[in-house]
């Protein structure tokens, strides 16, 4: 059972944010692209090779960090989104792993990253596979004050 709040009775919390979540992850894999290109050295470059490798372990730390210490990456926080889980929380440790799991199996499947852009983009809590299976949803911050 979801407890977030109902988008049709409190649709400030859902205002935007497809677009948001959608800006925020531009922001996001910026960051990531930017990190992963200054560890090269310490790779002795040998990670030119294995690039989109190494983006998706940095990435898939900086999510799972970032999830885990405060529900929102950090350009999910530039945006004033965050995530909450199935019981309308913030997310935990664990949420933050399942969660960016799920992402990074979409992300690895075409087909599955589709299909996520288009239930964010059609669903009244713009909820992606990952949010609907798992019961999270990403919400405006200022709504939640």
């Amino acid at each position: 059972m979801l407890r977030s709040p109902d988008p049709e009775t409190h649709p400030q919390f859902y205002d935007g944010v497809a677009l948001k979540r959608l800006l925020a992850w531009v922001v996001d894999v910026t960051l990531i692209a930017l990190v992963t290109v200054v560890l090269l050295p310490f790779t002795a470059f040998t990670g030119i090779f294995f690039f989109p490798a190494m983006m998706m372990v940095v990435g898939f730390c900086y999510r799972l960090i970032t999830l885990a210490n405060g529900s929102a990456t950090w350009g999910m926080r530039l945006m004033a989104i965050e995530f909450r889980d199935a019981s309308d929380a913030p997310f935990d440790f664990t949420s933050a792993f399942l969660h960016t799991s799920g992402y990074a199996v979409s992300v690895a499947m075409a087909p599955i990253q589709l299909i996520s852009i288009v239930l964010m983009a059609t669903s009244p809590r713009a909820q992606g596979l990952t949010d609907m299976i798992l019961g999270t949803v990403a919400i405006n911050r200022r709504a939640r004050r």
